[in-house]
């Protein structure tokens, strides 16, 4: 039998599938280089016109300001948020950013902010954040959008102690916010003796830093304590030894100019927020307070705890974890929201306590019948008024 002849419609319908097919795998293969592509600015930062600066003296420069809950401590919390903003026209993110107040407030308030609120009142400024591209490249434009956003948290500090002369202060950021925070204390805060001494503690949650900075710095915590010192870590799964490279190999830290360098062959601060220290030991999940999903929480309501759910260990610079097996602590969300700090936070509850504890030794260190004298690393070194006259 002759074989039948395919038409020319028959054709053009198979290349038409077979294209459809091409477009769909490639898609799928490279959504996430289309996707950051279609972030990038695409204009250098050198001739980029930022949005307009915040005054920090209107509340709505804040996304909070002195928010307190009923019977929180004496605390004064700063606060830097993680990044919001995705990015596409604009280097910076500006001021106000509907989207980004939306994703600041459902997910990064309840889970990074909540665990400080039981300390004192907390003070959250807006400011113009690097984007989210530039956080998935290395390009000099990247760097220099995430100095820049250094200016408006310097300038808020300075609001922020203008309205707290006096007390302890807690020093806290998330990943970019970590980043802008390790910068404030080795600029703002570390030269400052009377500053230095009313420091309870700074996190840096999320946030990879050189355990030898190019300018200094304060101490890691090596025990709880320890006041004035910093609480930095980075957290990676213990079976993904691939990110634990990526996220090493991409760090950036800040050099004595305040520009963004790669942090090469230098080790990296971990101090594991379950015990409060640089220990390098495995921490049993039955020493862990809690984890928690609290994306979607209200201001000042108390999430639910998991604990006894998490086993971590500070190596290589990098806080290794298990992960819980839990819905709430999967990756979900958009493709640019999961390159965010994740939407829940497995250590809620050690970091309530680990602020607490040092606020406590703070106060107690620094209370009005007692003459003292702090060692250089923060540990309390205390006499009584009646021991210390004789």
């Amino acid at each position: 039998m002759k074989p039948r002849a395919v038409s020319l419609r028959s054709l053009i319908g198979y290349a038409g599938f077979a294209l459809v097919f091409l477009i769909v795998a490639a898609a799928a293969v490279w959504r996430g280089d289309i996707l950051q592509a279609g972030m990038d600015p695409e204009v250098p930062f050198q001739t980029y016109d930022p949005p307009p600066a915040p005054d920090y003296q209107k509340a709505s420069a804040w996304a909070m300001q002195d928010a307190g809950i009923a019977g929180s401590g004496p605390a004064a919390v700063f606060f830097i948020h993680s990044t919001t903003y995705d990015g596409g026209e604009e280097w910076n993110g500006p001021i106000g950013d509907p989207d980004a107040d939306v994703y600041l407030f459902r997910v990064v308030v309840p889970n990074y902010a909540g665990p400080f609120a039981r300390s004192g009142r907390l003070s959250i400024p807006r400011y113009r954040q690097g984007s989210l591209y530039t956080r998935l490249t290395l390009r000099d434009d990247a760097r220099e959008a995430r100095a820049f956003a250094y200016r408006d948290i310097e300038a808020a500090f300075e609001v922020f102690l203008a309205r707290h002369p006096t007390g302890p202060i807690v020093i806290a950021g998330v990943e970019q916010g970590g980043e802008l925070a390790d910068r404030l204390v080795r600029e703002r805060i570390v030269g400052d003796p009377a500053l230095r001494r009313r420091i309870v503690a700074a996190y840096a949650m999320d946030t990879i830093l050189a355990v030898d900075p190019a300018t200094p710095s304060l101490p890691p915590c090596r025990a709880r304590d320890q006041t004035a010192c910093l609480v930095a870590f980075s957290p990676v799964t213990d079976d993904n030894d691939g990110a634990a490279r990526r996220r090493l190999r991409r760090a950036l830290v800040w050099d004595m100019r305040g520009r963004l360098v790669d942090l090469g062959d230098r080790a990296a601060v971990c101090v594991n927020p379950v015990n409060g220290s640089t220990d390098e030991v495995e921490v049993p999940a039955r020493v862990h307070l809690g984890a928690t999903n609290a994306t979607g929480l209200e201001w000042g309501a108390r999430p639910a705890l998991i604990a006894r759910s998490v086993a971590t260990a500070c190596r290589d610079g990098l806080l290794r974890h298990t992960q819980p097996d839990m819905e709430s602590f999967r990756e979900a969300g958009s493709w640019s929201d999961r390159r965010k700090s994740r939407p829940y936070n497995l250590f809620y509850g050690d970091i309530e306590r680990d602020v607490q504890e040092r606020l406590a030794a703070w106060t107690l260190r620094y209370a009005p019948d007692m003459a003292v004298d702090q060692s250089p690393d923060g540990r309390p070194e205390r006499q009584s008024n009646s021991a210390s006259s004789t």
